[in-house]
């Protein structure tokens, strides 16, 4: 099969599409042949040496496409069916992967815009969770109108939580199509989420990692009600919770998002899809630019 790797750290330059053994899956595995594979930003830091140190390296962990071959004990899903999922191998921008966690694609969706999905929604849902977001909740999120922002903000909305946004002023109509109620980053933040809402918020959720985690807690009412996703070293400074991925995925993300999907509830764009091999080309615009929306490789 053909798959994307690196055999030495770089720019995208490095990376290369390469013919590798066809991978088989184990027990409770689904093999797919990947119709489209979501980018994203630790692609890039794995490939610059920001992120783990073995070589060579494949890429990809979200995938979406069609499954060919079932794992011992597999009974959910059958050959032919479209899912899309976790590749835990790192593997999934290939002809074929192997998933280890599955669920079916919404049925309005296409390949590529399932393929969006998977990394925002655990990473969001995971976040939520953690803050305890439900109906009522009053949650403030940073850097709403990126994809794991756009991703918190249906979630919480769905919930029944309050959603207030901070982006850039050009974001604020995308921000009340979501169901959040807009603010602009910059001086004077706080003065305008209170003035939104005076009380202060619940919770809120730092996506941008843009060190604002100090007026996120004087909102917030403390540390406890603050989690981020992006801020490592402000986190350990102010005794917020880094909210990673060893802290126990929110893997049941992937089975529920398809009502919601269905409903009309939730969506999250695809900025852009390219060629298996134009996949550095992925990399320069991902690195380059601020896309909005998820950048999708796409496999015939």
């Amino acid at each position: 099969m053909k798959a994307v790797r690196f055999s030495r750290f770089g720019g995208p330059e490095v990376l290369e599409v390469v013919d590798l053994p066809d991978p088989h899956p184990g027990p409770g595995q689904v093999r797919i042949a990947v119709k489209a594979a979501g980018v994203n930003a630790s692609d890039w830091k794995k490939r610059s040496g920001l992120m783990d140190e073995e070589l060579p390296r494949t890429l990809g962990y979200e995938a979406a496409g069609v499954v060919d071959e079932l794992g011992d004990g597999v009974t959910d899903v059958a050959i032919g069916d479209r899912v899309f999922g976790f590749s835990g191998r790192g593997a999934g921008q290939a002809e074929l992967a192997v998933l280890e966690t599955y669920a079916p694609i919404p049925s309005s969706l296409g390949f590529p815009e399932a393929a969006a999905l998977p990394a925002a929604i655990e990473t969001a849902t995971r976040a939520i969770d953690q803050l305890g977001v439900k109906g009522g909740t009053a949650l403030l999120v940073n850097g709403a109108s990126g994809v794991i922002g756009a991703a918190a903000v249906q979630l919480a909305v769905a919930r029944g939580a309050r959603v207030i946004g901070i982006a850039s002023p050009a974001n604020r109509d995308y921000l009340r199509s979501l169901g959040a109620e807009p603010v602009a980053y910059g001086a004077g933040l706080s003065e305008r989420v209170r003035a939104v809402a005076p009380e202060g918020v619940d919770t809120a959720l730092d996506v941008a990692g843009n060190g604002i985690l100090p007026e996120l807690i004087e909102l917030a009412g403390g540390a406890s009600h603050v989690v981020t996703i992006a801020d490592f070293a402000g986190a350990r400074e102010t005794g917020v919770h880094f909210s990673r991925g060893e802290d126990g995925r929110a893997i049941h993300a992937l089975a529920e998002i398809g009502e919601l999907v269905d409903s009309g509830r939730f969506s999250l764009p695809v900025a852009q899809t390219f060629p298996l091999a134009d996949v550095a080309e992925a990399h320069r615009v991902g690195e380059n630019g601020r896309p909005r929306g998820k950048l999708v490789v796409v496999i015939d």
